[in-house]
C-alpha cells in the first residue's frame, strides 16, 4: 500500500463523499451513558443516525481522539480484524464490563494517521498493535453507530503538552476529511470528578461560566482564545484540572481548518457540572 494514500478496507466500503466531512467535539460525560436512559445526552447521541449529524453518507472509517488514551507522544492503534473492547473502568454496574462494540479496526486509516502527523513533524509516531477501543470511543459510538460496522481508528492525547500542539495536530489531519474519514474529538466540555453533585442540582458558578464561555468562543470564531483557555477562559483550572477531557476538542477543531463554522449541537449537564456540550465544526464555504 501507498503509505500517501488511505485505502478503503474493503471493496463495498462508501466512497469519499464530494464535500469534506465535519469535524465533531463529544462530551461523552460517564460511561453509563450507553445504559442509563436518564442521562438527557443519551437521546442525542441515539439521534446521530436518524438525523444524519455528520451527513447522509456513511462515513468510510472514523478517527477518535480519545480523552482516555494519554501517551508522551501521538500513537495510533493498528488493528487488523475487531477492535477489541476496553473496560477502563472501576465500580459501574456488572452489565457495563460485559458490552461490546466490535468494531472493525482501521489499519490503513492508522498508516496514513501516522504519514500525516511525521510529516507535519510530529514523529515519530508510535504504533499500538492489538490496542482495542476505550470507553471514550466505543460507549458513544455504540449509540451512534449501533451496528458496529465502520471501521475505527484510535489517536492518543499529549497531556503535557499545551492545546496549540493539539490544534496543530488537527491541522495536519485536515485531509482526511476529503477522504470520507469522520474525525472524532472524544472528551466532557467540563470535567472536574471532585466536584461532582446529585443529578437534580443546578450547575454550580464555575461550571456554568466556563460553559459558556467555550460555546461563546467558538461560535464567534474566538479559536485563539480557545487555544490559550488558561489564559482566557473563567474557572479553567477548575473545569479542567486535568486537559484530557478538553484536549480532543482542539484537535477536532484544527482538523476543522482555521476558516470553520462551530455549531453547539448538544447541551446537557449531569451530576451537576459534568457539561455534555457538544461541538460540529463545519468549513466555512
Amino acid at each position: 500500500m501507498d503509505e500517501a494514500e488511505f485505502v478503503e478496507p474493503s471493496a463495498n466500503q462508501t466512497p469519499a463523499p464530494e464535500v469534506a466531512m465535519d469535524t465533531f467535539f463529544l462530551s461523552h460525560g460517564a460511561p453509563t451513558l450507553c445504559i442509563d436512559e436518564t442521562i438527557p445526552a443519551r437521546s442525542f447521541f441515539q439521534s446521530w443516525l436518524p438525523a444524519a449529524i455528520a451527513g447522509t453518507q456513511a462515513p468510510r472509517a472514523i478517527l477518535a481522539v480519545s480523552a482516555h488514551w494519554e501517551t508522551d507522544a501521538p500513537a495510533v492503534n493498528v488493528v487488523r480484524g475487531t477492535n477489541d473492547t476496553i473496560h477502563d473502568f472501576h465500580g459501574f454496574p456488572e452489565q457495563m464490563y460485559k458490552l461490546t462494540y466490535p468494531a472493525p479496526g482501521a489499519p490503513d486509516l492508522a498508516e496514513r494517521t501516522k504519514k500525516l502527523l511525521e510529516d507535519a513533524g510530529f514523529g515519530p509516531v508510535s504504533e499500538e498493535h492489538g490496542r482495542g477501543l476505550d470507553h471514550g470511543a466505543w460507549v458513544p459510538l455504540m449509540l451512534m453507530y449501533p451496528d458496529a460496522d465502520i471501521p475505527v481508528c484510535q489517536l492518543s492525547v499529549q497531556t503535557e503538552r499545551d492545546a496549540t500542539y493539539h490544534y496543530d495536530v488537527g491541522r495536519a489531519l485536515a485531509p482526511l476529511r476529503d477522504d470520507g474519514v469522520l474525525i472524532i474529538g472524544s472528551g466532557t466540555a467540563t470535567h472536574n470528578l471532585a466536584k461532582m453533585g446529585p443529578h437534580d442540582a443546578p450547575p454550580p458558578q464555575w461550571a456554568s461560566d466556563f460553559d459558556t464561555w467555550l460555546k461563546d468562543s467558538l461560535i464567534d470564531g474566538r479559536y485563539e482564545d480557545v487555544k490559550r483557555y488558561k489564559e482566557k477562559a473563567p474557572q479553567a483550572e477548575v473545569a479542567h484540572p486535568s486537559p484530557h477531557h478538553f484536549y480532543p476538542l482542539h484537535v477536532a477543531l484544527g482538523a476543522a481548518r482555521e476558516e470553520s463554522r462551530a455549531e453547539l449541537i448538544h447541551h446537557s449537564w449531569t451530576n451537576t457540572s459534568i457539561s455534555y456540550s457538544s461541538y460540529r465544526f463545519t468549513t466555512k464555504i
